[in-house]
């Protein structure tokens, strides 16, 4: 069976490993590199990026975790799993990912009060997906190897780069499992 590792120090990694155990998928919270080694796919999810980064290097996982990417390791990113997966960012230091050649701005839309939510229409999506924003990111820039699937107001909320997911936005907040079933067919 695919297992499917949800990195769960901050944030909502809960509503992602109930929205994979919806899909018939095993859900497992990753927490270590041996919990790491034990998955086929990987959701960072949204939360407070510096938080988790932090704790990432604490608990030893920064390393296991850019090796696990760059040698193919299916991974989404959810928001603050978005800054964490840049390359850079556009202000701040914290620790990062790393692995999607974007440059991200944290918060780009705005403080909590002004979170929303938005009917995208994304590449390789019929219908239209419900999309929920909270003091999310936005790609300010894109490496030449980097498709954007969505976009608000012309900023990319949406990539993809190879074994790479990322979006500003909280799909596991919805009903809505199709991003979801994106990651798991990026599974070889």
């Amino acid at each position: 069976m695919t297992a499917v590792g949800v990195l769960a120090f901050q944030g909502d990694f809960r509503e992602h490993l109930a929205m994979l155990e919806s899909l018939g998928v095993e859900a497992r919270s990753v927490k270590t590199p041996e919990a790491l080694a034990s998955v086929d796919a990987l959701i960072i999810p949204g939360g407070e990026s510096t938080t988790i980064g932090k704790m990432a290097a604490r608990f030893g996982l920064l390393e296991p975790l850019r090796e696990s990417i760059g040698d193919g390791l299916p991974v989404y990113g959810t928001c603050a799993g978005m800054i964490l997966l840049s390359a850079s960012l556009t202000e701040g230091d914290q620790p990062l990912i790393g692995g999607l050649d974007v440059v991200v701005r944290r918060n780009a839309f705005g403080r909590q009060n002004e979170s929303f939510e938005a009917a995208l229409d994304i590449t390789g999506l019929e219908e239209p997906f419900e999309a929920v924003f909270i003091r999310a990111p936005w790609v300010e820039k894109v490496g030449s190897e980097v498709e954007v699937l969505a976009e608000v107001d012309e900023h990319p909320v949406m990539v993809r780069q190879g074994n790479i997911l990322a979006t500003s936005f909280h799909p596991e907040l919805t009903g809505d499992n199709r991003i979801h079933q994106m990651l798991l067919e990026m599974i070889r």
